[in-house]
């Protein structure tokens, strides 16, 4: 969390906001984050104009022309447009600030985000160049999932989870996809057959836009670019209802670990 919808959300919260804006500098208040941040990233991006705001898995990139920025949000940052004069509170570590007056802010209580700077092709970043098909995108099918997954006997859910096999899906969606596809989260990846995989693709295309027309979801301290809480948190089908009745079948969600997170499902509708 934030996963991809949330992180498109930022993007399109965002985009109209920065393209074709001048930027005046950087104000870096804590470089260290996940990994520090560069020090010379107020002269690099200065000056600078946006041309264009995208994103890569859970990654938001900042097209500067000479560069670009690529930022994560890592556990619990967020990144918004304030006025460039707006207070500053607790924890807001980075502003990219605009000649226009306003600037981009990244609050992270965790430091667990990133801001970097990539001269070149970005998709090149070590960060970024194994990451698998973009989950909405053509190249991501049942078939991409069922020829990837042939000697992963991982579970399930964490196969999802790895960015290597899709980008950006995480642990809500993973948990909320899996249901939607009537597919146990503890299953071996590689004893799913191509029909089931071809359901799953559909059912994580289908949940991840549904998130991202919900402005993701906000269980913490999430917003979007434009400053707003989103709210698919209200259309979770199990994930964070344990306890409560699965909405198909009345049987109790239940929730379990897998590889230190959190998994909610169906026994019932999930046998398999």
């Amino acid at each position: 969390m934030p996963e991809l919808p949330e992180v498109e959300t930022t993007r399109r919260g965002l985009a109209p906001h920065l393209v074709n804006q001048r930027i005046r500098t950087a104000v870096v208040r804590n470089a260290a984050l996940r990994v520090p941040v560069p020090r010379r990233l107020p002269q690099l991006v200065a000056g600078t104009t946006i041309r264009n705001v995208d994103r890569r898995g859970k990654y938001l990139l900042i097209d500067c022309g000479s560069g670009t920025l690529i930022v994560h949000l890592g556990m619990s940052g967020r990144l918004w447009l304030v006025a460039a004069d707006a207070a500053v509170q607790m924890h807001d570590h980075f502003d990219l600030v605009l000649e226009n007056g306003h600037a981009v802010r990244l609050r992270d209580p965790r430091r667990f985000g990133l801001v970097l700077w990539q001269k070149g092709d970005p998709l090149q970043h070590p960060l970024l160049v194994n990451i698998g098909p973009e989950p909405l995108s053509a190249g991501f099918d049942g078939r991409w999932l069922y020829e990837i997954t042939r000697k992963r006997a991982a579970a399930i859910k964490l196969v999802l989870m790895d960015s290597h096999v899709v980008a950006g899906v995480g642990n809500i969606y993973a948990s909320e996809a899996l249901f939607r596809a009537g597919i146990n989260p503890k299953m071996p990846a590689q004893r799913i057959g191509r029909a089931r995989y071809d359901i799953l693709a559909e059912k994580i295309r289908e949940t991840l836009e549904a998130a991202i027309q919900a402005g993701g979801s906000t269980l913490r301290d999430y917003v979007g670019g434009d400053g707003r809480a989103g709210y698919f948190q209200n259309q979770h089908l199990v994930y964070d209802r344990a306890g409560e009745p699965c909405s198909t079948c009345g049987t109790a969600v239940r929730e379990l670990r897998q590889g230190q997170r959190a998994t909610y499902y169906c026994p019932s509708c999930q046998r398999r």
